[in-house]
């Protein structure tokens, strides 16, 4: 009997007829949306320019396309010229650091009131130039930018925890209250930091307080959220224990539920301050300060050298910032 059952059974096969239908169903599904997308010219596109690369083509869209991109970046602008009559308060025996005045000297057509004629005639203009002016300017706004994700990651956990005990089953018991949180956790993921930045540029006016706000209420929901998943998935002996003998629930979170929570705590505020240095360069671009202000600024002004000298600084400053969030993680958790 035994011997008979060993040699009825085998191996369960890994697949069966439900799983190649759903897979053909999918592929199905991504060949019909590829089209809509133009998956296809993208990857032929893509494929033309690598081609070129390798010497396998002679020209690319793509390829010429991010070439002249790249080419008008290069040189990168380092120094700052301003005329000294638009300097308020200009003093020429009291000049920045490593700056000094250069007199320009041009010819320009103007009317001449007594003949009524087009005359040429010299015209001077000072500038006050600094050889790294703009490296300044650049790092001035760097430093907002990173002031900007850290008070939205600020502004994230004082909105995101309260919502987060609120939601957690084993913190509230009223479903309605509880319902109500996870809708405002819901409505503030839902809506990207780029387009709650449009709204609050408009009520707020440009600068860094529309930055903040947007990046925190985008924060305040994704913390929010996975604040309280994890106190619901939290080991519920400890919590029981201290329930029997009286304590109340921020007593039963402090000293059952946080130690249990806190690493994970932890992690998700890095990760939502390492993506807020990211998306406060982005939410710059519509108004709300930081270096996406300036970037799209000199961008429209068809600056590419300065739009060389903010991405260099960006891709700087987040290099500079995985490193120390990785360092941090360590040390913490």
């Amino acid at each position: 009997m035994t011997a008979q059952a060993h040699s009825r059974w085998s191996y369960p096969r890994p697949y069966g007829s439900g799983t190649i239908l759903a897979l053909i169903g999918a592929a199905l599904l991504l060949w019909y949306t590829g089209q809509r997308v133009e998956i296809g010219r993208m990857v032929m596109m893509t494929t033309q320019a690598v081609a070129v690369q390798f010497g396998l083509a002679e020209r690319s869209q793509v390829a010429d396309g991010l070439g002249n991109a790249i080419g008008q970046l290069v040189p990168i602008q380092l120094s700052e010229r301003q005329e000294v009559s638009r300097i308020e308060g200009f003093d020429p025996t009291d000049l920045p650091f490593l700056s000094h005045v250069e007199v320009v000297e041009r010819r320009a057509e103007t009317i001449n009131p007594q003949t009524m004629r087009m005359e040429s005639r010299p015209v001077r203009t000072t500038y006050l130039v600094q050889p790294l002016g703009y490296v300044w300017l650049v790092a001035a706004k760097m430093l907002e930018t990173l002031e900007i994700a850290l008070w939205g990651t600020i502004v994230a956990i004082l909105i995101g925890f309260p919502l987060a005990l609120l939601s957690a089953r084993n913190m509230m018991r009223f479903a309605a209250i509880r319902m109500m949180a996870r809708g405002i956790i819901g409505f503030c993921r839902a809506i990207p930091e780029l387009v709650s930045a449009l709204f609050l540029v408009i009520a707020y006016g440009f600068g860094p307080i529309a930055g903040i706000l947007a990046l925190g209420l985008y924060g305040a929901g994704f913390l929010g959220k996975f604040y309280a998943d994890d106190a619901e998935n939290a080991d519920p002996r400890p919590q029981e224990a201290l329930t029997a003998i009286g304590a109340g629930k921020m007593l039963m979170w402090r000293y059952a539920i946080l130690p249990q929570v806190l690493p994970q705590y932890i992690a998700y505020t890095l990760y939502i301050l390492d993506r807020n240095v990211r998306m406060a360069t982005v939410i710059g671009l519509v108004g709300a300060g930081g270096i996406g202000q300036e970037l799209k600024g000199r961008y429209d002004m068809y600056e590419y050298g300065h739009v060389g000298t903010i991405l260099i600084a960006i891709f700087i400053v987040v290099l500079l910032l995985d490193r120390s969030a990785g360092r941090l993680r360590k040390s913490l958790l």
